[in-house]
């Protein structure tokens, strides 16, 4: 059952008039998350829910599927033709002139982008401005309650642990000498997570050696795995949630070098993403203590992804330039650059951004880093671990599902 009274508070904190939830054919799972319907059963029909800033909701339904909003709250009409349905609905908006529909100009924001171009342009018809639900939907939906982090920090420790099982997997096999492909450590993965009482929705790890990471959705199969060799570089991106009703996903990905002496090329671009992954974490977290105090504006999410691929390519483009120059004054051959300290196995870093190139094997993507760390290095803010209390729930296909 939806809090109407505190989306009409909200309605009319920011200045719009109502929301209008609608659905066809299921085509919005936010419209059904948001008024705690069952997603799962099926919508034939057209049927529209909505909640006015001030006033009673309005229930609009088809004749042929008349309780399909018995749940909720609010006057029902329904209708059987088309002209029905027009009129009821431009009555139902009544004076309004703000109206919230899941859109979003120029789908700028693809998870709200969901009501139709139709349904926008008779909305608009009737003489209402339609604007977007995305704060809306921020509010009441993509926020998680305690129950909801809870479980992802469950899934957290579970994850994180197989992901370290994995790594020791692959040394071990191939210390004694056993063939290992990428598929099988996927399905070592796998087991893993039945195991512990995982489920990953029938979407497999991905684990790639070398080029194949630079395709960012690879699968591994018993068709194209090869033996992962010394020598290679080894990507391992796994996603799952404990089985519970509302549960959320975890999703890491981590890169790692088979030996003991990454590559120069590798150590560098660990160095880019940790370096960037530092200034954009105290960028952020400055903007924060300037608004607590009130002298800062909110800095939208996608100021801060720009602000995070700019952090990404100067560092690049800068270590580039000392490092030519370097080279000119002691003749240095580029294989000379800076390795890690001794004893450490291998390079872990958390996708981000684009690599300079494909192809170099650690395939980066995405504009998310969670925490990036040489494991069994030099210790120190170069080197930190995961802070557990680090709320970073994101909003993409892995990163934040529920079910």
């Amino acid at each position: 059952m939806p809090d109407i009274a505190r989306i009409q508070k909200e309605l009319e904190t920011t200045g719009v008039d109502g929301w209008l939830l609608y659905d066809f054919r299921n085509r919005d799972p936010i419209a059904y998350g948001i008024l705690g319907m069952d997603f799962g059963k099926f919508t034939t029909r057209r049927w529209f829910y909505w909640i006015p800033a001030r006033g009673n909701p309005v229930r609009l339904v088809s004749a042929v599927e008349a309780g399909k909003l018995d749940s909720l709250p609010g006057e029902k009409k329904i209708y059987l033709s088309w002209r029905e349905l027009h009129a009821s609905l431009k009555a139902a908006l009544g004076s309004a002139k703000k109206v919230a529909m899941q859109y979003s100009p120029e789908a700028n924001v693809p998870y709200v982008s969901v009501v139709d171009a139709g349904t926008i342009e008779l909305i608009r018809s009737f003489g209402y401005e339609v604007v977007t639900s995305a704060g809306l939907v921020q509010t009441f939906q993509a926020l998680l309650d305690e129950e909801a982090y809870r479980t992802h920090l469950d899934a957290a420790e579970r994850v994180q642990r197989i992901k370290d099982e994995a790594f020791a997997h692959v040394g071990s096999e191939l210390r004694a000498g056993r063939t290992l492909t990428q598929y099988d450590v996927q399905q070592f993965i796998v087991r893993r997570f039945g195991e512990e009482g995982l489920n990953c929705m029938n979407e497999f790890p991905i684990v790639g050696t070398n080029e194949q990471p630079a395709d960012p959705h690879f699968e591994p199969t018993p068709q194209n795995a090869r033996p992962i060799r010394k020598g290679d570089t080894l990507l391992i991106d796994l996603w799952a949630k404990i089985e519970k009703p509302g549960a959320v996903f975890y999703d890491i990905t981590w890169c790692g070098f088979v030996g003991n002496n990454p590559p120069a090329k590798y150590v560098e671009i660990f160095n880019v993403v940790r370096d960037a992954r530092n200034a954009a974490l105290e960028f952020i977290q400055a903007r924060q203590a300037r608004l607590r105090v009130g002298g800062g504006r909110r800095l939208p999410g996608g100021r801060r992804e720009s602000w995070l691929r700019t952090a990404v390519r100067a560092p690049h483009r800068a270590l580039h330039r000392r490092r030519r120059a370097l080279e000119r004054r002691q003749h240095r051959q580029p294989g000379d650059a800076r390795r890690p300290a001794a004893g450490s196995r291998r390079v872990l870093l958390h996708r981000t951004g684009h690599l300079p190139r494909r192809g170099d094997g650690g395939a980066l993507r995405d504009q998310r880093v969670h925490h990036a760390r040489w494991e069994g290095g030099r210790g120190g803010r170069d080197a930190e671990a995961p802070d557990p209390d680090r709320r970073a729930v994101r909003g993409h296909e892995h990163h934040r599902r529920r079910g």
